[in-house]
């Protein structure tokens, strides 16, 4: 099973669209589950201390939704960058030894608490461009469709 928790509630059709996509796609291949946890609203500007309160306020709802066996994929900035069939291969070896459950957490925008950090098994950055957490969420489902059909050796991955 795939779990995919964020921080955040996507409002932009064309980004719920392209998520629901996947989504349907993903059927073929594996359990699909999508959890949304509510950002914390905040100031344009706010210091040290309030930011760290709204990461660990996320942090806590974040981790509600990960279980103790979870394999844990957190999107980090200074995670490991793979290629498509890097990530592919992962999931495969997670799935071979035992890891029933794959969790891939995207934080919100201010970034990710300690703790989380903490439980994460694996730091994963897509990429070295900066991009909205939300449009994180699209890129990391069709990330993980490619990387079944990689291991299903289907025409999508080119």
């Amino acid at each position: 099973m795939i779990k995919i928790i964020a921080c955040g509630k996507v409002k932009d059709a064309w980004l719920r669209e392209g998520i629901a996509e996947y989504e349907k796609r993903m059927h073929a291949f594996s359990k699909l589950e999508i959890i949304e946890v509510s950002d914390e609203k905040a100031a344009e500007k706010l210091s040290e201390a309030q930011k760290k309160q709204v990461i660990a306020l996320e942090g806590e709802r974040l981790l509600k939704h990960i279980k103790d066996d979870d394999y844990v994929i957190l999107l980090d900035l200074k995670g490991k960058q793979l290629q498509s069939e890097d990530l592919a291969k992962k999931i495969e070896t997670l799935e071979v030894s035992g890891k029933s459950t794959i969790d891939f957490v995207i934080g919100g925008s201010l970034g990710v608490s300690e703790n989380l950090q903490k439980r994460s098994d694996f730091k994963w950055q897509i990429s070295e461009c900066t991009f909205p957490h939300l449009l994180c969420r699209l890129i990391v489902i069709e990330q993980v469709y490619r990387a079944f059909t990689i291991r299903k050796n289907t025409p999508y991955h080119k």
